[in-house]
């Protein structure tokens, strides 16, 4: 028998002039606290970014995003944060911030299968 698991996700964005407050999606982070799941994937588009007609180097926001996703992953590249238990890095990756890498705001859900939502979710909100 499958049983439910609980989930929260979050949109990565990528904000490239703050003060616009325009964004376009780049990435997908996924927890479930009782799993003990947490799995972060991103993806610029170059042609995506260069629209956008911003001075910050396509490089430096691959640099922060791989961050992210060692604190995601708890690895110890990713700082003293990496450290905290899942629950704890998923707050501070989805704590809102004034900076061009932002999330949206937790959505919860419920699915059989943790790896397979992600993937569907990634596919429609960020691919």
């Amino acid at each position: 028998m499958h049983r439910d698991k609980i989930y929260e996700y979050a949109v990565i964005r990528l904000v490239p002039k703050v003060e616009r407050e325009e964004f376009f999606n780049i990435g997908l982070v996924l927890f479930s606290k009782r799993e003990k799941y947490i799995r972060a994937q991103f993806a610029v588009c170059p042609r995506k970014f260069e629209s956008m007609k911003t001075a910050i180097d396509v490089e430096d926001v691959v640099a922060n995003l791989e961050n992210f996703r060692q604190v995601a992953e708890g690895n110890k590249k990713g700082g003293p944060i990496a450290e905290l238990d899942i629950p704890e890095r998923f707050r501070w990756l989805t704590a809102r911030r004034s900076s061009i890498i932002q999330t949206s705001r937790p959505h919860p859900g419920k699915t059989n299968n943790l790896d397979e939502t992600f993937e569907k979710l990634y596919r429609e909100l960020v691919l």
